[in-house]
């Protein structure tokens, strides 16, 4: 299922060696207990125009609880923010960026993420390629 999710419940029963009913059950098992979160479409950013890729460091002023639950908060309302960790020691986060280009970066850059609540400093760095991206669980 984490490498194709839309198989059919036939296909995928096929697959585990089980018939469809088990097979079934054990599905809506995973889902119900969270196991599985959800499905959704893995799209190819490049041919959506979405070229330019990069890792932001984020430091924060202080590391109170009002502060950094009013960054997470804001940063989770940026739709080119794709992931975001908070980081133990130095630097507190690191934000995977997604934009056009490098001028759509720089107005995100300029306009949003350095008007972040708490932040302290931001360092970036250039994503030149992905070797390893979406790769499934290791179960």
């Amino acid at each position: 299922m984490q490498q194709d999710g839309r198989l059919t419940i036939t296909e995928l029963a096929e697959r585990v060696g089980l018939t469809v009913s088990p097979c079934h059950r054990r599905l809506r098992t995973l889902e119900r207990s969270g196991a599985i979160s959800g499905y959704r479409a893995h799209l190819d950013a490049h041919a959506l125009g979405l070229t330019f890729e990069a890792l932001v460091f984020v430091t924060m002023r202080g590391a109170d609880r009002g502060t950094v639950d009013a960054f997470e908060e804001a940063v989770a309302a940026v739709p080119h923010v794709l992931q975001a960790q908070r980081l133990f020691g130095d630097p507190d986060y690191l934000l995977r960026v997604i934009a056009r280009d490098l001028p759509a970066f720089q107005q995100l850059y300029d306009d949003r993420l350095t008007t972040l609540p708490g932040v302290q400093r931001l360092s970036s760095t250039l994503v030149m390629k992905s070797v390893v991206e979406s790769r499934p669980l290791p179960l």
